[in-house]
């Protein structure tokens, strides 16, 4: 619980402390204060603060981010993209007008590299800022070169390995313009030694990935000394920006280019058309970098060299990295101006998002004991009104513990075979049996005793367990005798009957119990106090269903106990009233005497049977149903009420998961709100 609180506001700190560092930043230049500055300022905050928060577009935090909304991909960017040895890293360093590039052969730039250029005063010293070395001026431009080249191996290795992980860049100069650029890894055709074969689509894919939004532009890299169909750059721009809307074509080497050949026709836009004009570039060559040639010193032999070419002299104004980098700051300005209120929406739409997320996760939970009590009997009481809901009918399930008593009692009452067992042949049987050699004088009390004892005997025993089978010794409720013992034995058959009826009502409600705690939102977070109070509740029910089965044979037992006596006093009164009074003994043995006692069994049977059907599921309901609403969770709360600091957040320890996905909504739901701050303020301030 204490890395979650704790890592957010960790994520809290580090990204006001982003997004506010340009207040500590020395004096910037007067026209920082136009729209266009700070716009572009803008975007470079919030994506400094979406790298810190694991949001820069691609695999970003990996597959388990990827259901996040991704606030870097809606941002306006400049990738820079062309193939190995196109000129690329030279181009960066002439719009800085520093040397502070890794170099080398193979694939150079491995993670991308976001390069955000500040504009200051005249007499400022320039330095620069990494993002992962915060408050850590580099004024050497030689370490910056080191320092990237170590990052780089700090994720990728010195395999040649690749990382869509951003390297952020800070430059603060005089002699930039506002800007931001993403120098990508340069597209290549075959591996080299100690890459894989795959690292050639492997880059075209971290590459394609940033082109392909909408909202990036397309600064496509092309060496004029080689044929620009070949152009890796041109190739991927067309794919992706088929119309050139998107895409600033920059041709590089111009000064070495074949004798008598120049570029006009790419630059004057009839080869190769684009929506942007094509911008031609002289970099250093390798002999200056050797010699470390100033990028200042360098800069002005590019403009000379533009001036005086008798092939690109009328283009020289709009020529050069100065241009270049001017050009794209205007555009850039002007992409960022479109798609702000886009962007705000999608600020607003993804905060309510994650915020309903948020909600349906949970908050995390507090450390100290108190809130944690609070908590967990706060679930509690959310699982017991679902449960409660089930039960009252605002949810399915209680109505099959009606459906019991209402159906599946009665059903097993008609279904029982007792017809055999009160017969002519099988009364007549027992009864002579019963007296022996000396007849019964007034009733045949052994006879009675003897049928019951049959009856008993024969339903005894066979499927207690068995929910149907219970339901078939439902019909035992038509065994009670017209006598008192044998009436007592007979109840004994009631036993597994009444067991049965209470298991069932059992069963329900262990049912109702796992449906309500897999319906209750608040606990699904919870898995160990899920498991807690299912067999808390498990137990409870066990008890409960234990004193109804002691409630509901206590109805039977006084049942068997007391017989009603004007039913049997009726009897002989009936024989008066409707019987023939010259019967005499004799006919005792004959059939219509054998009826008449099956026939007196039989009512008294029926009559304690309908007596019982409306009283035990009285019994049932009052023991176990009322039971469960009142205090099914009664003995739980006392036992967590004496439970410890490391018990209790023992209980509510939550699926890795989840709190890896409450964190990261956490933190990006932080910086669409602090982004959405941004954006208000330099919108009133524009």
């Amino acid at each position: 619980m204490r890395s979650i609180s704790n890592s957010k506001t960790i994520a809290t700190t580090s990204l006001q402390k982003h997004l506010a560092v340009t207040e500590e930043k020395p004096k910037v230049s007067s026209s920082q204060m136009a729209t266009m500055e700070s716009l572009i300022s803008l975007v470079n905050r919030i994506q400094r603060a979406c790298t810190i928060l694991g949001d820069y577009g691609g695999d970003s935090d990996g597959a388990a981010a990827a259901s996040l909304p991704t606030l870097w991909e809606s941002l306006p960017s400049v990738a820079v993209v062309g193939g190995q040895s196109s000129g690329k890293s030279s181009v960066l360093e002439s719009i800085v007008g520093r040397d502070f590039l890794p170099r080398g052969s193979g694939i150079v730039t491995r993670r991308p590299l976001v390069l955000q250029l500040h504009k200051t005063e005249p007499g400022i010293t320039e330095y620069a800022e990494f993002l992962h070395k915060q408050r850590e001026r580099f004024t050497d431009f030689a370490m910056v070169r080191k320092e990237i080249q170590d990052e780089t191996d700090k994720i990728t290795g010195k395999s040649k390995q690749i990382s869509p992980v951003p390297i952020h860049l800070s430059i603060y100069s005089p002699n930039v313009v506002n800007l931001t650029l993403i120098d990508l890894p340069g597209l290549t055709k075959v591996a080299v030694e100690g890459q894989p074969e795959s690292i050639v689509k492997d880059i075209e894919n971290m590459v394609r990935l940033y082109v392909e939004k909408p909202n990036c532009i397309i600064l496509a890299i092309t060496p004029a000394n080689q044929d620009i169909a070949t152009s890796d750059a041109i190739k991927l721009a067309r794919e992706v920006d088929p119309a050139g809307e998107r895409t600033f074509g920059v041709l590089t080497k111009l000064d070495l280019m074949d004798k008598g050949t120049n570029a006009q026709d790419v630059l004057e836009g009839r080869a190769y058309p684009l929506q942007h004009p094509w911008v031609g570039i002289v970099n250093r060559s390798q002999a200056d970098i050797n010699k470390n040639v100033d990028m200042i010193a360098a800069r002005q032999r590019e403009r000379e060299f533009f001036s005086t070419s008798p092939d690109y002299g009328h283009l020289a104004g709009r020529m050069g990295s100065e241009y270049l980098a001017k050009l794209l700051s205007k555009h850039l300005e002007s992409v960022i101006k479109t798609r702000i209120p886009g962007i705000t929406s999608l600020i607003n739409r993804s905060i309510d998002d994650l915020e309903s997320e948020l909600d349906h996760l949970g908050r995390p939970v507090a450390i100290d004991a108190g809130a944690q009590l609070y908590t967990i009997l706060e679930l509690c009481r959310a699982f017991d009104r679902v449960f409660k809901e089930h039960l009252d009918g605002g949810r399915p399930g209680g109505d099959r513990i009606y459906g019991v008593f209402d159906y599946q009692l009665p059903t097993a009452l008609r279904k029982l075979p007792f017809d055999r067992h009160l017969s002519l042949q099988n009364v007549r049987k027992v009864v002579s049996e019963a007296d022996g050699y000396q007849p019964h004088l007034i009733a045949p009390e052994q006879g009675y005793r003897r049928l019951i004892d049959g009856a008993l005997n024969y339903f005894r025993g066979p499927a207690e367990a068995s929910v149907d089978a219970v339901s078939n010794h439902v019909s035992c409720f038509k065994l009670p005798s017209s006598v008192l013992h044998d009436l007592i034995q007979s109840w004994n058959l009631q036993y597994v009957l009444l067991i049965g009826v209470i298991s069932q009502v059992h069963f329900i409600l262990k049912e109702i119990v796992r449906r309500s705690i897999g319906e209750t939102q608040e606990l699904k977070r919870f898995p160990t106090l899920q498991a807690e109070i299912a067999s808390a509740a498990y137990d409870a029910l066990e008890r409960f269903r234990e004193d109804s089965k002691k409630t509901t044979l206590r109805l039977v037992e006084m049942e068997s106990s007391y017989l009603t006596v004007d039913f049997f006093r009726k009897l002989p009164l009936e024989a008066e009233k409707g019987g023939d009074p010259t019967v005499s003994n004799v006919d005792r043995y004959a059939e219509g005497h054998f009826r008449r006692i099956g026939s007196n069994v039989s009512s008294y049977v029926g009559m304690v049977s309908q007596t019982l059907r409306n009283s035990i599921p009285k019994a049932v309901v009052h023991c176990q149903v009322k039971e469960a609403k009142r205090s099914l969770l009664d003995r739980f709360y006392t036992q967590v009420g004496k439970k410890e600091g490391k018990q209790l957040a023992a209980l509510l320890d939550e699926d890795p998961a989840l709190m890896e996905r409450r964190q990261k909504c956490a933190r990006r739901l932080e910086l669409y709100k602090n982004a959405r701050d941004e954006i208000d303020s330099v919108s009133w301030a524009a």
